[in-house]
């Protein structure tokens, strides 16, 4: 018993297979991601996320953690475990593991990683793609630029238009992609960078946004460029107190807006009829306002009113959702959390980010706000980090090392990175 025991710290303390077993199954999911970019559809997806579900378990167990952080993983793996139970999806089990797995790995170093699998996938796809041997180059349809009410209630037909996809599949997936990169990159090399590094980002965020014509991710891309510049320049607002206290309220925001479209939106549609066909919508300020901002997000308020159920809507959220809620996809990513996982898990996530956020504050980490920020409200209008692929969702990775899991001292950041 103690040869195993004194094998077992071995393996534990003074080997590279925990490190190893992290970037194995880092990798499988990284490569599913860029698969799920592209036009290929994965028949093996399943499979290979039971694969680095191993991989990450092994790893976790492995690692070393105080009492205290093992009583907050099982209980967290007990709570994935019925979830798995009532839904028949495995997700949450699989993202506290992968979460849980993140300990002793330098963040700076497992960033970078992310960084330049994700961004050699890309550009793979990309090639294939204006080649011409893998992959559609464009992708024409209608987009919803006319007026939502005519297309929806008078039935006037959508004028197509032609944008550019580069083999992703859709202009939307594309420009999110560049988002995705050009935070990360900005974070993982934010002390290195210069004014020019954030006028090239600024000009190949121009570029994408002629290709693609997707405004959302081009203005939260512009914005985030902006903040981050305005944090590197001005190092004294680093030590506001402020500015975190800004990416707080912002943060609230994002939760409560989200919350509140759930709630209203069976309202909000009845009063975009009401206004069209009889110029009054027939209900007040707040709902009128909600209105007027799902003109400004393409409908997607609305959209949560699209299915028989209405499916997103808050009727249809429970403590930990169903099976039924595993398949329905729509765009608000917040909703889409607490109608997927569940208010519980929900809850547990926005707590998680919370702790994230404080983190940031702790260690005046100021670009780690402009990224924090940028994504929740990403994430109001986009479910491109509510999913199942755990690589898409770089927060994950900074949980794993900054909060009970692991130091988010020098060490843990800067380790392999700057």
């Amino acid at each position: 018993m103690i040869k195993v025991w004194t094998l077992y710290r071995r393996l534990r303390e003074e080997s590279r297979i925990p490190w190893l077993l992290f970037y194995v199954g880092l990798t499988i999911e990284l490569l599913v991601v860029i698969i799920d970019k592209s036009n290929y559809t994965n028949p093996i997806e399943g499979y290979l996320f039971r694969i680095t579900f191993l991989l990450f378990a092994a790893k976790l167990l492995l690692t070393k953690y105080d009492y205290r952080a093992w009583a907050v993983i099982l209980l967290l793996e007990a709570v994935g475990l019925l979830s798995y139970r009532v839904t028949g999806a495995n997700d949450m089990i699989r993202i506290v593991t992968f979460t849980a797995a993140c300990k002793d790995i330098p963040l700076k170093q497992m960033l970078k990683y992310v960084f330049y699998v994700t961004l050699a996938g890309c550009v793979v796809i990309i090639l294939l793609s204006v080649t011409g041997i893998y992959g559609e180059i464009s992708l024409t349809q209608a987009y919803g630029r006319e007026s939502a009410e005519e297309t929806r209630y008078v039935g006037v037909e959508a004028e197509e238009e032609t944008r550019y996809t580069l083999g992703m599949g859709h202009p939307n997936a594309l420009s999110c992609m560049f988002l995705m990169l050009a935070a990360l990159s900005t974070y993982i090399w934010f002390e290195r960078m210069k004014w020019y590094s954030y006028l090239f980002l600024m000009l190949l965020n121009v570029g994408i946004y002629m290709l693609t014509g997707s405004k959302t991710s081009m203005l939260i891309t512009t914005a985030f460029i902006l903040g981050a510049f305005a944090v590197s320049v001005g190092r004294v607002l680093r030590e506001k107190k402020v500015i975190y206290v800004c990416g707080l309220l912002v943060f609230a925001l994002c939760i409560g807006f989200s919350v509140d479209a759930a709630v209203c939106a069976q309202r909000v549609r009845e009063a975009q009829w009401n206004e069209f066909f009889f110029e009054n919508p027939r209900d007040n300020r707040h709902i009128v306002l909600l209105g007027k901002i799902d003109r400004q997000i393409s409908g997607r308020i609305v959209s949560l009113t699209d299915s028989e159920k209405n499916d997103g809507m808050i009727h249809t959220w429970s403590l930990f959702s169903n099976e039924n809620n595993m398949n329905y996809y729509f765009d608000m990513g917040w909703v889409k959390l607490f109608y997927r996982y569940g208010v519980i898990p929900g809850i547990l996530y926005v707590a998680a980010c919370l702790a994230l956020l404080w983190q940031f504050y702790r260690k005046k980490d100021a670009c780690g706000l402009v990224l924090f920020v940028a994504f929740a409200v990403y994430t109001v209008v986009e479910a491109h980090l509510i999913s199942v692929y755990v690589g898409r969702n770089y927060l994950l990775m900074m949980m794993g090392c900054s909060l009970f899991l692991g130091n988010w001292g020098k060490d843990a950041l800067e380790q392999g990175g700057s």
